[in-house]
């Protein structure tokens, strides 16, 4: 099979992937409201929803590599344009669901509610409003406490240029390469576990920064695969590794083997071209993916929100709640996570880039000028 070329310009535009990121997004919210569903029991599926989590930091290796891994490679990448974009893509909405939830602990503080004290932490705010928080520089676990792996984006985004350097050099052998990150994350899993108490899958604001570098190392090394050759039969590798990473999750197998089937599912929907992927090339499956960030950062505001009045007005104790208000709650999730979309993240976002596509145009007019030219990035930005 031909290579596949890429298009630091233009590059493909991946929407099976894109889809994947709503179920993500999902899995992790039902986890998140999962403990106010009356009579709900264990169900293994949903205590493994923690590692939706792991399944976008893998995807951010792996797009993030898509659109920036050559340009790195071949000496064109801007790290200022590409921290630049990853911050029009994050911190709007982290900010503003950050003020969201202190208004809402505040409103519920006034009407003689209690709330958690941690929620409204000021000792936390600066850590949270420089995204550091999953740092270990966090004292507590406040405000919009999601957010955490927001910040552990960051800290891969800071790194990035690391991991460009190290997986550059292994293009040429994206099997080591993959054998390689997966070998890393087990060992590390392994190691983490026997020193901490705990699975590095579980870590958030003490060791959340360690806990995306095996994914999206993971992330890096399989997209040198699809940048070599996409898999053959990826509708049946997908079905397979969904199935197996489903099992694995209900199951309640080791959180490393789902997170490398996680990988497996990711690497076989990128590998889909967009008009043999069907419903998850749709224009509905990639809005939910790009709404998916919105989903994942409303949860716990929604939610602090909406099981609040629901108890009231059915007057369930201890925020127990039926089943069809349950589903109804969860069901108005991905509507909520829509407008905060279309009125803060979109926005602000396109303002943003708007800014730097400004200075690019001066830095043009100085390179007319006579000016020392300096590269500056103009990849599309990804979903990630």
């Amino acid at each position: 099979m031909t290579p596949v070329q890429t298009h630091t310009q233009t590059p493909a535009d991946l929407r099976p992937i894109t889809a994947l990121r709503f179920g993500a997004a999902m899995w992790v919210a039902v986890y998140s409201f999962w403990e106010n569903l009356a009579g709900a029991g264990q169900v293994g599926l949903v205590a493994k929803g923690y590692l939706g989590v792991e399944l976008f930091f893998v995807l951010s290796g792996f797009i993030l590599s898509h659109v920036y891994l050559a340009a790195a490679g071949e000496k064109r990448f801007s790290y200022r344009s590409f921290l630049w974009a990853r911050v029009a893509r994050v911190y709007p909405l982290h900010v503003a669901t950050l003020i969201g939830v202190g208004l809402l602990a505040a409103a519920a503080l006034f009407a003689g509610m209690s709330v958690d004290g941690n929620v409204l932490s000021w000792a936390s705010l600066p850590a949270n409003l420089f995204m550091v928080h999953a740092w270990g520089l966090a004292p507590v676990a406040g405000w919009n406490h999601p957010s955490w792996s927001i910040s552990a984006e960051w800290f891969a985004y800071l790194c990035f240029p690391l991991f460009a350097f190290v997986f550059w050099r292994a293009r040429h052998r994206p099997i080591a390469a993959v054998v390689g990150a997966a070998a890393f994350l087990a060992i590390l899993y392994f190691v983490f576990e026997q020193w901490a108490g705990f699975a590095l899958t579980e870590a958030t604001i003490r060791w959340g920064a360690l806990r995306i570098v095996p994914c999206f190392a993971l992330g890096c090394a399989l997209y040198l695969v699809y940048r070599r050759a996409p898999l053959k039969a990826p509708w049946l590798c997908a079905a397979v590794s969904f199935g197996l990473m489903v099992l694995s999750a209900a199951l309640g197998l080791w959180d490393g083997v789902t997170v490398l089937l996680a990988g497996a599912l990711i690497l076989s929907l990128a590998s889909l071209p967009n008009e043999r992927a069907g419903w998850l090339a749709s224009k509905p499956a990639v809005y939910l993916g790009e709404i998916s960030y919105s989903v994942y950062m409303v949860c716990v505001p929604w939610k602090l929100l909406a099981v609040g009045l629901a108890a009231k007005l059915v007057d369930a104790p201890d925020k127990q709640l039926q089943i069809f208000v349950w589903l109804a709650i969860l069901a108005l999730l991905p509507v909520v996570a829509a407008v905060s979309y279309h009125l803060v993240e979109h926005p602000a976002r396109k303002a943003l880039r708007g800014m730097a596509k400004r200075g690019d145009k001066t830095s043009a007019s100085s390179l007319k000028s006579g000016a020392t030219p300096k590269q500056l990035a103009t990849e599309r930005e990804p979903v990630a």
